[in-house]
């Protein structure tokens, strides 16, 4: 029986739509386009699939749809800008199968004019059928949380931006089977622009936080302390927290290569972040050496090597860079994480500790890179020889913070 929806590409964006979809009760079917992974847990998926949710390598199941959203995932390439081969791939699979009044949706992260420039001539041209007049074409940005189990579909607002106001509409009668709140753009070309001004947000803001570290490191100040009262006011501030690099799908945009406009302030916040690392590494050294231990043979055990908090998702973390630093000043690296059974890093296994505990008090450092639910780091900073948490998530006075 042929599904309501179709989503293309079933990794980070693609999966959590299709589960608040099937969540909704609509018959939805899933297909690849290219070797994706996501962050839904096992029992997730099993309920998926006891609702009725599947996937699918037959691409002529695409021609049978009433929605079909593109969730290809857009990697930055080699020259720093997106690399759009999976969404190229997606649509042009669809537009072979593409009916006539089928509303398409993208929520690739993209830049500014993709939708219009981009995929709306490879439907065209593919399928002879033209967007605004024969079928449906917008764009939303993706909102969302992996791990967060505060945050659901339903009470999270998703914004429309349609090629015509007749686009806008059957996208947001779409969406509004799976949110109470839709917000109209006033075209794709504002929605893909919502998704740039959000990321960069949070790059920025992490940004700044990561710099205080640095500072308050130095000056001999709690910046938990500090944010702490800081977010107290109820105007005018939101509180983020650094930490030893910042991962994830959500890639900062400057535009630079795109309108000729570079956005100032994102690109500082990229060189400020991407340090983060380096800094988790002399911040390292200088422990041991207070401690009369140097980093070359130190045994080093790091906690938590994906990108947030449990989930299994490891793009982006920061632990891997962190990992290999360590390694090249000739230190001896295992890890432990709950959610990652094997990891290696350069090409080799990387030692997994299987007792936390006797992992930590054997260190000569642990470092905290993630704050996952299941560590009791009251135990852990008791038991740890040495502790850096990055995180400032163990009790004042029990480690020593970022």
């Amino acid at each position: 029986m042929p599904a309501d929806l179709a989503v293309i590409g079933l990794g980070h964006l693609g999966l959590p739509l299709a589960q608040a979809a099937v969540t909704a009760g609509i018959s939805t079917v899933g297909y690849k386009t290219g070797p994706e992974s996501g962050s839904l847990t096992p029992a997730e998926l099993r309920r998926m699939l006891s609702g009725g949710f599947r996937t699918t390598a037959n691409p002529a199941e695409l021609g049978r749809v009433r929605t079909a959203v593109i969730c290809a995932p857009t990697p930055r390439g080699a020259d720093g800008t997106l690399d759009l081969t999976q969404v190229e791939t997606a649509a042009r699979t669809l537009a072979a199968r593409l009916r006539p009044h089928t509303t398409v949706i993208m929520e690739s992260a993209v830049h500014p004019g993709t939708t219009e420039d981009f995929l709306r001539p490879l439907l065209e041209s593919g399928s002879g059928l033209r967007a605004g007049r024969d079928f449906h074409l917008a764009y939303s940005p993706s909102r969302t949380d992996p791990g967060n189990r505060d945050v659901t579909p339903a009470g999270t607002p998703k914004v429309i931006g349609g090629l015509t106001p007749a686009c806008t509409e059957s996208a947001a009668a779409f969406y509004g089977r799976l949110t109470d709140k839709v917000v109209r753009a006033r075209g794709p070309r504002e929605a893909e622009t919502v998704q740039v001004l959000e990321t960069n947000f949070r790059h920025v803001n992490i940004a700044l936080v990561n710099e205080m570290a640095v500072l308050c490191n130095d000056l001999g100040v709690d910046l938990w302390d500090v944010i702490r009262c800081a977010e107290t006011k109820p105007f005018g501030f939101q509180a983020f927290r650094p930490g030893p690099g910042v991962g994830g799908h959500g890639i900062p945009q400057d535009l630079a290569g795109h309108s000729g406009r570079p956005l100032r302030m994102v690109e500082l916040a990229q060189q400020v972040n991407s340090h983060m690392p380096q800094y988790v590494i002399q911040r390292a050294a200088t422990l041991l050496n207070e401690h009369g231990k140097s980093a070359r043979a130190a045994r080093v055990l790091l906690l938590g090597v994906t990108y947030k908090a449990d989930i299994a998702d490891q793009q982006g973390s920061p632990a891997h860079e962190i990992a290999v630093r360590l390694m090249e000043l000739g230190a001896s690296v295992s890890y432990h994480d709950p959610h990652v059974p094997a990891w290696s890093v350069l090409g080799r296994p990387v030692p997994r500790a299987d007792s936390l505990y006797e992992a930590a008090a054997d260190a000569d450092l642990t470092i905290l890179l993630q704050q996952h639910r299941t560590y009791d780091l009251q135990g852990l900073s008791v038991k740890a020889q040495l502790l850096l948490d990055t995180r400032g998530a163990t009790p004042t006075g029990a480690a020593h913070r970022l």
